[in-house]
C-alpha cells in the first residue's frame, strides 16, 4: 500500500516508522496540512492520512477520488473537517481512530483545570523572576465544588473518575445519557440549562456537530455563574470565542483552559513565533493571565500516539484484505445520516 501523510510531525514519523517495520507499507510524509492548494500530491497513491486540520472539503475529496486514492485515513476520533457525503459519493473509504488513549486527553483537561484554578503559570513566571509575592495568586478548592460535564463518552468518564476523587459533586448532560454509566461512576445526568446554571467548573468533551456548534455562546453564558471556569479539550468551535473574550473582560467567566481553538489550523501544530499574530481574537485570548492555551496537545503520550499509528495501520490493512471495518465513518443515503462503523468494505 502506498500512503501519503499530512500533517505529519516528527512524533508522528516516528511511531509510523516503528509501526511500519511490521506493515512494510511505502509512505510518503508532508508536514503541510492537506488542502485544496496541495492535493495533487496525492496522484498515485492508495491511502491519504490526515489528522484534525487537513482541510478534506467536497473539492479536494472529488480530486482525491480522480487521483485514485482508495481512502483515507484520519488519525484521530472525530471527523468534522471530513464532508463524508462527498467521500461516500465518490466510493472513497473513511476511518478513524474512535479511541486511542482517554486517559491522555482527560488527564490534560485535568491539568488545565489545576493551572487555571490555582495560578500555576503565574507563579512559575514569578519565580523564576525572584518574586516570591503570593498576591494575585489565590484560587478555590475544588473539594465540594460542582464540576458540569457535556458529552459523556470515554474521555469524559475518566474525567468524572478524577473529579470524583477530588471530592467535586459531578453532573452531565448528554443527548444520549448512559444512566449506567452515571450509576458506576458517581455522576448524575441533568438538562442542559441546569448544568450552565449550578456549575463552578464547565468541560466540553462532546463531539462537534451543528447541533453542538457554539454551545457556550452569550445566552449559555449568561445562565453561568459568576467565575465559572470554563475547560476545553474537545473541538474549538464547540465555543463562541469572540462571546468568551467579552465574558473574560467582564470578569462573568472567572478562567479558561483551552487546548482548542475554533480557528486554529492556520496556527496550531506550527511555530509562529517570527510571525505577527493576525487573529485578533487569538491574540485577545492569550492576553487574558486568567486564561490557558495548549495548542492541541491534550492527546499528545507515548500511549496515544503509539495507538493511534498501531489502530491507523490495523484498519488500513482490513481495508486492503476487504474486512469488515469496525471503524468506518459513512454516509446513508436511505436515512440520510453519517453512520460509524460495521459495513463491509
Amino acid at each position: 500500500m502506498k500512503i501519503v501523510v499530512f500533517d505529519a510531525k516528527p512524533y508522528d514519523i516516528e511511531f509510523f516508522e516503528k509501526w511500519n517495520e511490521k506493515y512494510g507499507a511505502k509512505i510518503t510524509y508532508f508536514e503541510e496540512k492537506l488542502s485544496l492548494k496541495n492535493v495533487m500530491l496525492t496522484k498515485y497513491q492508495d491511502v491519504v492520512c490526515t489528522f484534525v486540520n487537513d482541510d478534506l472539503n467536497e473539492k479536494v475529496i472529488n480530486i482525491l477520488s480522480k487521483n485514485g486514492v482508495r481512502a483515507i485515513a484520519i488519525r484521530a476520533a472525530g471527523y468534522n473537517n471530513v464532508d463524508i457525503k462527498a467521500a461516500t459519493d465518490n466510493r472513497v473509504t473513511v476511518f478513524r481512530v474512535p479511541a486511542y488513549s482517554p486517559y491522555a486527553v482527560a488527564e490534560h483537561a485535568l491539568a488545565l483545570l489545576m493551572t487555571v484554578n490555582r495560578k500555576i503559570h503565574k507563579a512559575y513566571n514569578r519565580t523564576r523572576d525572584g518574586n516570591f509575592s503570593l498576591v494575585g495568586l489565590t484560587g478555590m478548592d475544588l473539594n465540594g465544588k460542582t464540576a458540569g460535564i457535556v458529552g459523556t463518552g470515554k474521555i469524559a468518564r475518566i474525567f468524572i473518575k478524577i473529579l470524583n476523587g477530588l471530592g467535586m459533586n459531578v453532573i452531565a448532560y448528554d443527548k444520549f445519557p448512559n444512566e449506567q454509566a452515571a450509576k458506576e461512576e458517581n455522576f448524575r445526568y441533568v438538562e442542559l440549562d441546569e448544568l450552565f446554571e449550578k456549575s463552578d467548573v464547565i468541560s466540553l468533551h462532546c463531539p462537534l456537530t451543528p447541533e453542538t456548534k457554539h454551545i457556550v455562546n452569550y445566552k449559555s453564558i449568561q445562565k453561568m455563574k459568576d467565575g465559572v471556569i470554563i475547560i476545553n479539550t474537545a473541538r474549538g468551535a464547540l465555543i463562541d470565542t469572540s462571546i468568551l473574550v467579552e465574558a473574560l473582560k467582564d470578569k462573568k467567566i472567572g478562567g479558561a483552559g483551552l487546548d482548542v481553538y475554533e480557528d486554529e489550523k492556520d496556527y496550531f501544530f506550527a511555530d509562529k513565533s517570527a510571525n505577527i499574530l493576525e487573529d485578533d481574537v487569538l491574540a485577545r485570548l492569550l492576553s487574558f493571565n486568567n486564561v490557558i492555551i495548549t495548542s492541541h496537545q491534550a492527546f499528545l503520550t507515548n500511549e496515544a500516539l503509539n495507538n493511534i499509528v498501531e489502530t491507523t495501520f490495523e484498519n488500513i490493512l482490513k481495508f486492503a484484505k476487504k474486512d469488515i471495518l469496525q471503524n468506518e465513518v459513512w454516509y446513508d443515503e436511505k436515512s440520510n445520516k453519517i453512520i460509524e462503523g460495521l459495513r463491509k468494505n
